[in-house]
């Protein structure tokens, strides 16, 4: 969503055709690379085990067996980096998120705290300011997300998850 919007930002006086099409594009080239990048992922272990099962006596099927033994070996700790680090992406994401979006409700303050913050915190460090400033008010919208989202799990659980099972208990 947030790459759409940017797309649409980048393309605001454009006829409405163009609009449409500029998005349609967007939209299949990142899906095609989103998901050419799982499959790669996916398959990671599977081209690992070809390799590492390949029976060529010479020096270039050697390098293959252990570039293959290697991936195998290295595909589990990479996913779990993944996770961790895709979690931690869309926690700061969506509190980046939540803060644009009520400043666009009119409610700047947390927009306005979060980049005075970063500002305050680069000048701490002049010679990497952009680039702390920058990491300050990615952290602090990181905080937000994960406040938002810890609070929303009793919400969900407590009181979503129980209706949406009693309103299908009703038409079951």
């Amino acid at each position: 969503a947030e790459i759409m919007a940017i797309t649409l930002s980048a393309v605001p006086d454009a006829s409405w055709w163009t609009q449409a099409i500029v998005l349609a594009l967007v939209g299949t080239g990142i899906t095609l690379i989103v998901y050419g990048a799982v499959a790669v992922i996916v398959k990671a272990d599977d081209l690992g085990l070809a390799f590492a099962k390949r029976d060529d006596e010479t020096a270039l099927g050697a390098l293959g067996r252990w570039f293959g033994r290697g991936l195998v070996r290295g595909m589990p700790p990479f996913l779990k980096a993944l996770a961790i680090i895709g979690t931690a992406a869309m926690i700061w994401v969506g509190g980046g998120i939540l803060v644009h979006g009520l400043e666009v409700l009119g409610l700047g303050g947390p927009a306005h705290i979060l980049h005075d913050a970063g500002g305050a915190a680069g000048r701490l460090v002049p010679v990497l300011e952009a680039a702390v400033s920058w990491l300050a008010s990615a952290a602090a919208a990181g905080l937000i997300g994960l406040a938002v989202g810890a609070a929303l799990i009793p919400l969900v659980s407590h009181a979503l998850v129980p209706a949406w099972r009693r309103l299908k208990a009703l038409q079951g």
